[in-house]
């Protein structure tokens, strides 16, 4: 299959229309937002906000918002297996009429998500609320598709409780924000590695195809190559494509001898960190070895935040806590700080990792 593993340049309607029907297992879709921001935005000493001003993302009137908006979601309803799903991503711009439109056209909505930013851009005008906060719509092809959740994994990845339906997650910044030769932005509305992550971690297998209709600088398709997902990527600009393909060649693949196996089982006054954040922003990778003081212990970390060890008595699965207490043979135990990552020869307690991100994530009550 020659569209598997590609980002293809062209019209994203003409591109779907061209792939087989019911190929793909999941949709991620981050389409023009329609901003109609009506004129450059600046902030109170007159500097110009670097907003969203591209031709991708004007359209004459609602009316035709709307009617390339069915479109492309009639589409992606072609492509899409029975027991496939869809993520569209919105701001208050354009996000209810995506929600109407993808009702209108059959899909079954499960959840709406908040991606509630850490680190929003302000209101410089002071006029409104700040702007904190994006919508992701998650939707099956009807109320009766057998669509893939991973409960148990989603839940171990939040510290043993269940996943909620908002998620704080930085913006896409610093090292991780893609930049052209001259230094600015590649992509003004790059999303972050983090926010996929664990969009693909929760409603995919290893294995499946996923597929971006508005690829972009290709977030979508460098998480799910990471993941052990198929990718297909369909972006109009060429300039955008050629970046894409660039940052996916530099990949490699997280760890694929189990650790990438479908997902399973298993201070108050600061804010918590669960396990699964660090992988989600990348301080560990899945596959990785983490051992307890002396190295008497070790386990392999997963890729839904669950470890795995091995020991000659049994064979363990689940959080850092419970694992950490089952080769111990105690009751419980204090994971972030029992388990330890190898760094040039030293051991490291992995519960710096846990303070790092709560200085770069900030509150996240």
């Amino acid at each position: 299959m020659r569209w598997m593993n590609q980002i293809i340049v062209g019209d994203c309607i003409a591109e779907l229309n061209k792939l087989p029907p019911k190929s793909v297992d999941l949709v991620f879709a981050d389409p023009p937002y329609n901003l109609q921001l009506g004129g450059g935005l600046t902030r109170p000493d007159q500097s110009v906000v670097d907003g969203v001003d591209d031709a991708w993302d004007k359209f004459a009137d609602f009316a035709t918002y709307d009617k390339f908006t069915r479109e492309w979601l009639a589409a992606c309803y072609r492509v899409l297996k029975d027991d496939g799903a869809i993520w569209v991503i919105g701001s208050y711009h354009n996000i209810f009429r995506v929600g109407t439109a993808l009702q209108d056209l059959g899909y079954w909505v499960l959840n709406d998500i908040i991606w509630r930013k850490s680190n929003p851009m302000p209101n410089f005008k002071g006029r409104r609320f700040t702007n904190a906060h994006e919508t992701m719509i998650w939707a099956s092809k009807g109320p009766k598709a057998k669509y893939h959740f991973a409960y148990e994994g989603m839940k171990a990845m939040n510290e043993e409780l269940q996943m909620r339906s908002d998620w704080t997650l930085p913006i896409c910044s610093g090292g991780e924000r893609i930049k052209g030769k001259d230094g600015k932005k590649a992509h003004p509305t790059q999303k972050p590695e983090a926010l996929l992550y664990r969009v693909l971690m929760s409603s995919t297998q290893p294995g499946d195809v996923v597929l971006d209709p508005f690829s972009g600088t290709g977030t979508t398709a460098a998480m799910a190559k990471k993941l052990g997902r198929h990718y297909v990527g369909i972006e109009r600009d060429e300039g955008y494509a050629k970046v894409s393909r660039e940052r996916l060649a530099s990949i490699t693949p997280f760890a694929e001898d189990g650790m990438m196996d479908g997902l399973i089982s298993v201070k108050k006054q600061q804010a918590r960190i669960p396990f699964g954040y660090v992988l989600e922003h990348g301080l560990l990778k899945p596959g990785a070895t983490l051992y307890s003081t002396g190295k008497k212990h070790a386990a392999r970390v997963r890729a839904d935040a669950n470890l795995f060890a091995e020991t000659k008595d049994a064979n363990y699965i689940g959080s850092i806590h419970k694992v950490g207490a089952q080769v111990q043979g105690l009751p419980s135990c204090n994971g972030w700080t029992f388990w330890h990552y190898s760094e040039k020869k030293e051991l490291i307690p992995i519960d710096g990792l846990r303070e790092q991100l709560r200085l770069s994530l900030g509150d996240l009550g």
